[in-house]
């Protein structure tokens, strides 16, 4: 049978291509299922992932911990393009690299709604489901964008403008359907299905790619003519100028990602209820798509054309203006997160404009750097500039990776975490802790439990410094002793009762500000004769720190008293039978007992009287947090945009575009301040 042939140069035709539909189609599945997954992974990290061991409790995952994770996958899915595009460019062309990375794709999506099953431990399933989503998506990503352009000729290029807003369209609406309804999969079914839905839309929309195959324009890959045109004078002039531009937007990726990590934290102390629903805590995403689908035409029929009455509006100012809006939409949220760590509870809605201004932002920049970095390519060279483009979204998380990798600070979380594989009667070392495991009796049972000794800073056993660690039977983390456990109890006691002497009901009662705090901490000291940090993280957390063996704050010795506050009901009736647990607080009950039945009573506010629960561990803090860590980023941006308005205003655009014999059109040249060719964005 003879092998079928695919047309590869575009038809003469001023009509849209006929492929575009099954593109278009495809983008809107794939992207639910990215999204989907995306939108709740932060939350999975740290509230499920520790219970999805049945009849086990692991080590919670901390915020920055789970924000260096998210942010390494979104880095790796971005970095992957790089290896895709060469696979299309040079060796299987984009059709078949999309359609065998989708396969990629779908199997990281069933390896997500595998955990807890056996074979491998949670944590490695999601470690190798998230590996194959991120080869899988990054490989496809230069190639879908560059394959929307592949479609058109000269006769028709005037319309790709409008197809690459309808592509964008398309990203947003599948997005926007699977950032409402993923957190309430995860709420009330589980990961297993919140994970498994997606992953049936990722084969969905491969079915459909494949449906288009006949249709498509399937433009060659350049083999040896890659090579000869990437590192041609053209080529390397491409590259460099646009990585020019690319360094400055991967600042802007660091920033727009955190919207599923930092902010998705954020919301968790924030009044969710707006327009009349209680969003989930990551449900609140779901304004970026509705904003860009609503932002769209408003900036393609109203606000480009009046601005092109007043001076030109080229991609570069726009991009450029696009820093300056990001930089506000920080400044909203570290505003926001001033008044958390005051002790306030402010509404989503400052969420809400912070959404405004950062998609306004992101429509300047990635919309218009995905056509601009289309036509600045050289046309063997598209999914390679693509892939640049898309790098720079690496680039940008790897940024913020660092950046939360950087303010952790050890802790014995990290020996937790590893409790269960040590046995009584032995020595072993993690990380920067040496440990000595025996065994320890449970009161009141048969059961034996373990006591982990943690050496202090002199590296010793059986002195002062020593950190004791007591798990019970099923390894849960019940105690933490020091020599200063006494002294953070004492002060913990200050702060509880100045809480409780507030007149006001017990929904309105206030915990001490942090100048009043630390002025109830004043007389108290640790064994080592250093004062205590009061810190209040919210309005029902605060934390009590003393330096510890080293004297010095912020470091793996301090320890640390963390308090949160369980606010009683209104008319709580703990006896009552409670209905309608959702998947976690089932798993809590079932893994805990008795114990997990009375925490989520106190969550949900079943309880007959406020309380104040407390919990001493050692190290694990983070050095930057709460607002300073919102204004940190703002500021990055901030100087970000200011130093790219010179580097703009001296590039100058080189645009091609494939003509209907196949070869390239060159369209134009022009400064990016002054007059622009036809293909402008």
């Amino acid at each position: 049978m003879a092998k079928q042939k695919f047309r590869s140069v575009p038809d003469e035709t001023s009509s849209l291509p006929k492929g575009i539909k099954y593109i278009i189609g495809n983008e809107t599945a794939e992207r639910f299922s990215f999204y989907g997954m995306r939108t709740i992974l932060v939350v999975f990290m740290t509230k499920y992932l520790h219970y999805m061991t049945e009849g086990e409790v692991g080590t919670e995952m901390s915020d920055a911990k789970a924000n260096e994770y998210y942010h390494n996958f979104v880095a790796a899915t971005y970095f992957f393009p790089v290896l895709g595009s060469f696979l299309s460019d040079i060796l299987i062309g984009k059709y078949r690299t999309i359609l065998w990375l989708s396969i990629v794709y779908c199997l990281g999506h069933l390896s997500l709604a595998l955990m807890g099953a056996s074979g491998l431990a949670p944590g490695s399933w999601l470690m190798v489901g998230l590996f194959l989503i991120a080869f899988g998506s990054g490989g496809i990503k230069p190639c879908v964008s560059a394959h929307v352009g592949d479609q058109f000729g000269t006769k028709n290029s005037h319309l790709m403008t409008k197809v690459f807003q309808w592509f964008y369209f398309a990203i947003n609406f599948g997005s926007t359907a699977s950032t409402w309804m993923t957190p309430l999969l995860l709420k009330w079914y589980g990961p297993h299905i919140a994970f498994g839905v997606p992953g049936v839309l990722m084969a969905l929309a491969t079915l459909m790619f494949w449906m288009g195959r006949n249709v498509f324009i399937h433009v060659p890959p350049g083999g040896s003519r890659f090579f000869r045109e990437t590192f041609s004078r053209d080529g390397i002039v491409a590259v460099l100028k646009l990585s020019t531009i690319y360094a400055f937007v991967a600042v802007f990726w660091g920033l727009f990602d955190q919207t599923g990590s930092s902010w998705v934290i954020q919301a968790e102390n924030m009044d969710r209820r707006f327009l009349g629903v209680t969003w989930l805590q990551s449900q609140i995403q779901v304004l970026n798509p509705i904003l860009v689908m609503m932002l769209i035409p408003l900036f393609q029929f109203v606000i480009y054309p009046n601005a092109h009455k007043v001076f030109r509006l080229t991609p570069i100012r726009k991009i450029s203006i696009g820093f300056f809006l990001t930089a506000a939409s920080f400044a909203v949220v570290a505003r926001a997160q001033d008044l958390i760590d005051g002790g306030a509870t402010p509404s989503i809605a400052w969420q809400l404009w912070a959404y405004v201004l950062l998609t306004s932002g992101e429509v300047m920049i990635s919309i218009t750097g995905l056509e601009f970095s289309y036509t600045q390519a050289p046309k063997t060279m598209k999914s390679v500039i693509m892939a640049v483009w898309l790098f720079s979204v690496s680039l940008g998380n790897i940024f913020t990776s660092v950046v939360n990798h950087s303010i952790q600070v050890p802790g014995i979380n990290q020996v937790a975490a590893d409790a269960k594989s040590h046995r009584p009667d032995s020595e072993n070392t993690i990380g920067t802790w040496t440990i000595r495991t025996s065994s320890r009796a449970i009161e009141g049972t048969d059961e034996s439990g373990k006591t982990i000794a943690v050496s202090g800073l002199d590296g010793q056993f059986d002195t002062a410094d020593d950190i004791l660690m007591h798990f019970n039977q099923f390894n849960i983390l019940e105690a933490v002793e020091t020599s200063d456990n006494e002294t953070m109890e004492a002060a913990s006691e200050l702060i509880d009762n100045a809480f409780f002497a507030d007149a006001q009901d017990d929904s309105a009662k206030a915990l001490p500000t942090e100048s009043e705090g630390q002025a109830l901490l004043a007389g108290l000291s640790d064994s080592n004769g250093n004062a205590l940090v009061y810190s209040q993280l919210s309005k029902n957390d605060y934390r009590i720190t003393c330096p510890g063996a080293d004297g010095t704050n912020q470091t793996q010795w301090d320890v640390i008293l963390r308090a949160s506050v369980s606010r009683a009901g209104k008319n709580a009736d703990p006896s009552a039978e409670q209905v309608s647990y959702d998947w976690l607080e089932e798993r809590i009950i079932a893994a805990r007992g008795e114990e997990g039945k009375a925490l989520v009573d106190a969550a949900r506010g079943n309880i007959a009287e406020t309380a104040i629960n407390h919990s001493i561990t050692v190290g694990g803090q983070d050095t930057m947090e709460g607002g300073d860590y919102f204004w940190f980023w703002t500021y990055t941006i901030l100087v970000t945009s200011i130093l790219f308005v010179p580097v703009g205003y001296f590039y100058k655009e080189k645009s091609y575009i494939q003509s209907e014999n196949g070869d390239e059109a060159q369209a134009s040249t022009a400064d990016a301040d002054g007059e622009s060719g036809p293909t402008d964005s």
